[in-house]
């Protein structure tokens, strides 16, 4: 065991330095945990310590039954979002922030979104849509309103923006929810966020990136308003945008 350094410590950089250099690639599978504990000179304690911390932050998975062992796999946007939402839950970054900053992603997710029009998610998100306009209980509509965002952010051509995207929109999951369940009357809010839906995805299948921009940012920017009871995080205390 390198001086200095826990087990765990050394399972850890190990397996981030076979990412790294590309020994360890996505798909491929980690040694056996009595071998690898063997190879680094460090407990299998250390080594399973190790590997549930990579497999909360999505880059391994464990499999079980025939061909079981642990997999490098590839960050997936549920594990980005749950960091967010903790790191929002504990206020080391505010809604408002958030809020700025899915705003800009989902901006540019759209746009890109409009000018590819990838059928399979295009096709997924008009299907969530029609979903979408049955009534329902916040917490079913919340979970196809993330579906939705996130479908049509993978419309686009560029894997890592459409990540981000569905990654930041699950992070403010919890938040939005509780808001809506202290709305006075949800049924019309649901409405109004099918209609700025629908907009959004008419924009997308248009191919008209600056209306798909438009539409999603007003539908952020207008949710923030509604649920918060505030000025969207582009506008001061007075509705004035700010500078």
């Amino acid at each position: 065991m390198t001086e200095g350094r826990s087990g765990f410590e050394v399972v850890l950089e190990h397996i981030r330095a076979g990412i790294l250099d590309g020994t360890l690639t996505a798909g491929g599978r980690l040694p056996p945990e009595r071998e690898l504990a063997a190879q680094l000179d460090v407990g299998r304690g250390s080594v399973r310590e190790a590997i549930r911390a990579l497999q909360a932050q999505g880059v391994l998975v464990s499999i079980s039954g025939p061909g079981n062992g642990t997999i490098v796999q590839p960050a997936h946007i549920d594990a980005i979002g749950q960091v967010l939402e903790l790191h929002l839950a504990l206020a080391s970054i505010s809604f408002t922030d958030v809020s700025q900053t899915r705003a800009a992603l989902e901006r540019a997710a759209m746009s890109s979104s409009a000018a590819v029009r990838r059928a399979e998610p295009l096709t997924r998100a008009g299907d969530l849509h029609d979903r979408m306009r049955e009534p329902m209980v916040p917490e079913d509509f919340n979970a196809l309103d993330t579906s939705f965002h996130v479908a049509l952010a993978q419309a686009g051509d560029n894997q890592l923006l459409s990540d981000l995207a569905g990654a930041i929109r699950r992070s403010v999951h919890s938040t939005i929810l509780l808001a809506e369940h202290r709305l006075t009357d949800w049924p019309a809010f649901q409405q109004t966020l099918v209609a700025e839906h629908g907009a959004m995805l008419d924009a997308v299948l248009a191919g008209d990136p600056d209306a798909a921009a438009m539409a999603v940012e007003e539908h952020v920017n207008g949710s923030y308003r509604v649920l918060l009871g505030s000025p969207t995080p582009s506008e001061d205390v007075d509705g004035e945008p700010t500078a």
